[in-house]
């Protein structure tokens, strides 16, 4: 305590009480009064007092105070006087201005001390639970300070009681729909300290729809343009989303990507902007780089990429790479982003590969970039930005290799010169005075080649004019004039790597490469002498490059086969040391440091050594060369017999599993054409059913017809015998039908004349009606008799033009009938009377209803006839398909019979293959060469498939 009067000043004898005493006497005002006033003014003293006495006040009330928090909780001003002393106690932000740096670690120990005894108790923490869902601003605003004051401090152990106490995490979410700006603001601050490197607890703040109340906030505060609550809500969603799979697969989900597009929306004028607005647009790019990072899994990553492209996303970020105006640093981490959405997504690499700058004439975006890249004046972390962004647009982009590499061959290269392409670029880049341009264009153009034969292939075929009067040089003989002339070592290792990259894999051109008599001699002495500690990464290099021209040999050229220049290694270097200055690459530091993550991120220009992709392919070939070097002329052999005979049988599987695949195909195929005949013949089926079902309908109205034909004629014999029984002889019916007979020799007659006048027949012709002549005719016959012979000429006409129209027999009936009952009506017999007439009126109406409805059913007899016929070559037809359909089934079943007996014989035939492979193995073990397992072998050809399936799947 004496310490602490020291601390605190001296007091005087005879002065006032001093701070401890004051705090100790308020400690017993709070524990003992009973009036609820007294204990608040006591709190309020302590309140006034803790930013001074910080230490008396913590150790003497603390107590006090968590006992005031549990038994005067109606009481809101004791409760936020309370909170605010605890805030004072634990909180070391009130002190960071007044404290000195060497006093600073004392203070940060002292929140830390208070902050275990207050959370001791875990009911402390669940009880402060509680004050945060009072809406009361005195009391909740105070709480939130205090919990978020407790994370800061013992940030694990608040996180693991929050995490048990029920409801806990969504107490706090609570806080973000508070319509008051300050709890609001401080609740994220809060929620940033609880969702710390807590997985469980992101989770669940994820699921309390965080991201929504966030982006809204974000949005009303007016995104990019918005203050520091933007800020802390994009700290926030750094928080729930980095490292965490779970939480960015609901992101994604929630279609929250698309929400992020109007951040990135800038205008045209894009100078003077705030330090705010950049540190927000750079936050914000931040997020959309944790979507899409590298270490994400794989199929999350994807999925976020093409979500990005098909909102616009994607294209907002390019528009911002490419305006004008924009700060430095948001344009590199600009470039970063872009570089991570487009990294292996065909579709994003497509669009980026689209985007021009707006210049005059308009140059592709890759152009203007390495245009940065190759400009030693520009920043160099931007020209660190704009490798990762090419290394990311080549990235499994077979498609976009091909397009750079062929910027450089001479059928494509610019005649005119009008414009730069990007071979030519990295071209430059690659022989200018600049080390770091050498580096960049080195391992832009490596990226160009990763994993591609075809394309390292093509780049020896690249031609460059070195000055005027002297022939072009190769591409590669310019790398290797360059390496040997001793530049500085950051350009060399860059050649160097580019050279591993290129020759790795691709047995010509190490050909070419050895064509050149000085690079081997080159290679050996760089190895063999023993140089300083800078020149040790260039020696490890050169092994590493001879190595690759060992091991990828083709023993096509006498001088340089594996043999001689493993002899040339044992002699002039020696094979330990060989493989010591070998190690050298993997020991380095600047190697660890770029296989830890894709992009090359280097503190200063001196330390960009290495690539990420390149320390891939030195962990691939260290081992295979260091056992190429200690294997002899005998072990090669037999290892090159070996491996012609595994090549062998590999082709001859391969080929059979090439025919077997097709066959499947094949089979396939005819599968799918049975179904679809199949499921054709069950149509044509079922149309036939229905055809049949429909004839059977027609059949039975047919039948009903017939019927009803039966009864008419019934109906109309009643008719007949009802004029007998009126009177009416059948001899008188025979006279009048031989008048008729006359009438219609008559009627022959005048239809010779007739024919002489054809203009009347025509205009006779174009009467619409017929029938109402004859109706007229009837009428006049029957009230008048026969009159003049003109009148009879009229009726003969209207007959004759009947009888064409209608050719059935049945019409013939009815004109006789008509004109019987005309001559019947013209022979006035007094004995039938008035009946006779109405007799006549309803036959001539009941002859008409029949003959109308046997035409009717004549009509639809032939209709029924020719729908048969049709019925039947449509099943004829059907008929012959399924005779086809037969036919193919009986080949199919051949063919797969046929298959059958080919896969026994390559069944066979792999057995004879396998009994060779384990005599040759025997033998091999015999000469005591290690020889791999049966299940090794398969599950390199198993990885060997998945990897050419993975390419297809690419392409």
């Amino acid at each position: 305590m004496n310490f602490l009067r020291g601390v605190m000043g001296g007091q005087s004898a005879g002065a006032q009480p001093s701070g401890t005493e004051t705090i100790q006497k308020l400690c017993d005002r709070v524990a003992s009064s009973t009036l609820l006033d007294d204990r608040r003014d006591a709190v309020r003293a302590l309140k006034s007092l803790s930013k001074k006495y910080r230490l008396e006040v913590g150790f003497q009330a603390m107590e006090h105070l968590i006992n005031v928090l549990q038994t005067d909780r109606s009481d809101s001003e004791i409760i936020g006087y309370a909170l605010d002393t605890l805030y004072n106690i634990v909180s070391n932000d009130l002190e960071e201005e007044e404290q000195e740096e060497n006093s600073q670690k004392q203070a940060d120990d002292l929140g830390r001390q208070f902050t275990e005894i207050f959370i001791k108790q875990q009911e402390n923490i669940t009880l402060l639970l509680t004050f945060l869902e009072e809406f009361d601003f005195q009391v909740r605003w105070p709480g939130v300070k205090l919990l978020t004051s407790l994370l800061k401090q013992q940030g694990p152990q608040v996180q693991q009681i929050i995490l048990v106490s029920p409801m806990g995490v969504s107490r706090l979410m609570d806080l973000l729909a508070d319509s008051r700006e300050v709890i609001r603001n401080d609740g994220v601050l809060l929620l940033q300290q609880l969702t710390k490197s807590n997985a469980a607890i992101q989770k669940i703040v994820a699921f309390e729809n965080a991201f929504e109340r966030l982006l809204d906030i974000v949005t009303d505060e007016g995104n990019s343009d918005g203050g520091i609550v933007v800020e802390d809500c994009l700290l926030l969603l750094q928080n729930l989303l980095k490292n965490n799979n779970s939480n960015q697969n609901f992101f994604k989900e929630g279609s929250y990507i698309q929400r992020m597009k109007p951040w990135f929306e800038v205008g045209d004028d894009n100078s003077g902007w705030s330090a705010q607005k950049v540190t927000n647009l750079h936050l914000m790019l931040q997020l959309v780089r944790v979507l899409v990072s590298p270490t994400n899994p794989p199929g999350a990553t994807s999925s976020c990429q093409k979500t990005m492209f098909h909102c616009g996303l994607l294209h907002q970020l390019c528009t911002i790479l490419m305006a004008t105006g924009v700060p430095a640093d948001i344009l590199t981490e600009t470039i970063n982003t872009v570089s991570e959405v487009i990294r292996g997504c065909q579709i994003n690499q497509d669009y980026f590969a689209s985007v021009n700058a707006p210049s005059n004439p308009p140059r592709p975006a890759i152009v203007v970039l390495l245009m940065s890249m190759v400009n030693e004046r520009q920043p160099f972390v931007l020209r660190c930005a704009v490798l990762y962004c090419f290394q990311c647009y080549l990235y499994k982009n077979q498609k976009g290799q091909g397009e750079i590499v062929s910027t450089l061959l001479p059928s494509t290269i610019d005649a005119t010169g009008n414009s730069v392409s990007a071979g030519q670029l990295l071209c430059g880049g690659l022989f200018s005075t600049d080390s770091v341009s050498n580096w960049c264009a080195a391992v832009a153009l490596a990226h160009a080649l990763q994993e591609n034969a075809t394309l390292k292939e093509q780049l020896l075929r690249v031609q460059l004019a070195t000055s005027i009067g002297n022939p072009p040089v190769s591409l590669l003989q310019q790398c290797t004039n360059i390496l040997s002339q001793g530049s500085k070592v950051q350009t060399r290792v860059g050649l160097l790597m580019l050279l591993c990259t290129w020759l790795s894999d691709c047995p010509i051109a190490v050909t070419h490469f050895l064509h050149n008599s000085a690079n081997i001699p080159f290679l050996t002495g760089q190895i063999a002498e023993n140089l300083g500690e800078e020149e040790q990464l260039v020696q490890g290099l050169c092994a590493l490059l001879l190595g690759i021209c060992i091991y990828y040999n083709d023993n096509s050229l006498e001088n340089y086969k594996k043999e001689k220049l493993k002899q040339l290694i044992e002699k002039r270097i020696g094979k330990e040391n060989f493989i010591e200055k070998l190690g050298f690459i993997s020991k380095h530091e600047l190697y660890s440091r770029a296989a830890q993550k894709p992009q090359p991120s280097f503190s200063s220009p001196d330390h960009m050594m290495f690539d990420h992709e390149f320390t891939k392919l030195v962990k691939e070939l260290e081992g295979i060369i260091t056992k190429a070097i200690y294997k002899s002329s005998e072990e090669d052999k037999q290892e090159e017999e070996v491996k012609k005979s595994l090549e062998q049988h590999d082709n001859i599987v391969t080929h059979y599993k090439k025919v077997i695949r097709e066959q499947d195909q094949q089979l396939e195929e005819l599968k799918q054409k049975v179904n679809t005949l199949k499921s054709q013949n069950e149509q044509l089926q079922t149309a036939v059913t229905q055809q049949i079902s429909q004839i059977q309908q027609h059949k039975d109205q047919y039948n009903l017809l017939k019927v009803q034909l039966g009864k008419d004629n019934q109906h109309h014999s009643s008719h007949s015998d009802m004029l007998q029984m009126n009177g009416i002889q059948p001899e008188e019916i025979s006279k009048l039908r031989q008048e008729i007979e006359e009438l219609k020799n008559k009627h022959e007659v005048l239809q010779g004349q007739l024919r002489e006048k054809d203009s009347v027949i025509e205009n006779l012709k174009s009467l619409q009606s017929v029938t109402g002549i004859t109706e007229q005719s009837s009428q006049i016959a029957a009230s008048s008799g026969l009159e003049h012979a003109n009148e009879l000429h009229r009726e003969l006409e209207a007959l004759r033009i009947q009888i064409q129209s209608q050719s059935s027999d049945i019409s013939k009936l009815q004109s006789e009938k008509q004109e019987l009952l005309q001559q019947m009506n013209t022979a006035s017999v007094a004995a039938l009377g008035h009946s006779s007439a109405v007799v006549a009126a309803k036959n001539n109406e009941l002859e008409g209803r029949l003959l109308q409805e046997i035409k009717e059913l004549k009509n639809e007899v032939k209709a029924l006839s020719e729908e048969k016929a049709l019925l039947k070559q449509h099943l004829d037809s059907i008929n012959s398909t399924v005779a086809v359909l037969q036919d193919e089934k009986s080949k199919l079943h051949q063919e797969v019979a046929e298959s059958k007996k080919e896969q026994d014989d390559l069944l066979v035939l792999l057995a004879d293959q396998d009994q060779k492979i384990l005599a040759l193995k025997d033998k091999l073990k015999e000469l005591g060469e290690p020889v791999e397992d049966e299940d090794d072998i398969e599950s390199g050809d198993q990885g060997d498939e998945d990897e050419e399936e993975d390419g297809e799947e690419e392409d």
